[in-house]
């Protein structure tokens, strides 16, 4: 699988897709709505969109490229950087780059990035097996019309009676008239009452079509992921901290296994908890004093990692 592939399987589950120093694909849910023009009804579904501006790497998508292709961390995050650097010469020679099946990417002339995302893609698992329905207008003086038509083939006049006959009495025709109406009346009902039970009918059918579709659609495992207990230590100093930051993980797992592969390089690395955005953070170290603090951030960035930096707090 490409790099967009399994971004794009990763959307179904999470909000937030970053790609290391290229950007991050955020997805939001929208609701169902109708299109006036086309007369159609479509189902909620997840609008994807990009911002260049997230670039850190937060683990989840290396972590996921590893496991799926039984690599190490540190194979895949260099492929990624060198597939990076080749999607920035595209942009930058054609100014269009496609990533499918996520969309397309074009620069305009000012050198901003947009991005195009493909339509047909709906990442919302709730609506799985939903697709857009046309919606067919009700027209409500069709019946009126058509008793309107009936009458104009069946005229009759009403003209006064001679009485020829004694004992026949003129009120009889009129009678015959009415009950004629009354007849025409009720056959137009009656041809109304079988188009609405047809309505109901196909209405029904579509909706035991769509139960059945989602009932017998399947997405992703139902059972539960036990995952190991986890005994935090938690040490109270009053003494601000300064910690290099490595990475922050979105699973504990993965941030436990960035701290024992830093511990086996000689760092004394730790976890020091969540951050503002859920995301399990891990550090090559702690200091007391600042200006060590920062001595050891220089020397990181320039021979392990670049994306260190620092966090201080109490």
């Amino acid at each position: 699988m490409s790099t967009a592939e399994y971004i794009d399987a990763l959307l179904y589950r999470y909000q937030c897709v970053v790609v290391p120093s290229f950007g991050a694909f955020l997805t939001q849910i929208k609701p169902a709505y109708l299109q006036k023009e086309s007369r159609t009804f479509y189902p909620p579904s997840k609008a994807l969109s990009f911002n260049s501006q997230l670039q850190g790497n937060d683990g989840l998508l290396v972590n996921h490229i590893a496991q799926a292709e039984d690599k190490s961390f540190e194979e895949i995050l260099d492929r990624l950087s060198e597939e990076v650097r080749q999607w920035n010469r595209t942009l930058r020679t054609a100014g269009e780059l496609e990533l499918p099946p996520l969309g397309v990417f074009k620069k305009d002339a000012g050198g901003r990035l947009h991005f195009n995302p493909r339509e047909k893609s709906n990442y919302l698992t709730a609506s799985f097996g939903l697709s857009p329905v046309l919606a067919s207008p009700v027209i409500r003086e069709t019946l009126k019309e058509e008793v309107e038509a009936l009458e104009q083939r069946i005229p009759f006049s009403i003209t006064p009676e001679e009485r020829s006959t004694p004992g026949i009495r003129p009120y009889l025709k009129y009678a015959a008239v009415i009950l004629l109406a009354l007849s025409a009346g009720i056959s137009g009902y009656s041809f109304y009452q079988q188009q609405q039970a047809l309505e109901n009918k196909v209405w029904a059918d579509t909706q035991k079509r769509v139960t059945r579709n989602i009932q017998e659609a399947t997405f992703f495992s139902s059972e539960p992921i036990e995952l190991p207990a986890v005994t935090l230590e938690i040490q109270k100093k009053s003494q601000k901290m300064h910690h290099i930051i490595a990475g922050a993980f979105r699973i504990r797992e993965n941030a436990d296994k960035k701290i024992r592969q830093l511990q086996q390089k000689g760092y004394q690395a730790r976890y020091i908890g969540l951050n503002a955005y859920g995301l399990h953070q891990v550090a090559y170290g702690s200091y007391a004093n600042a200006d060590e603090a920062l001595e050891a951030l220089r020397q990181i960035k320039r021979t392990i990692s670049p994306d260190a930096w620092l966090l201080s707090q109490k």
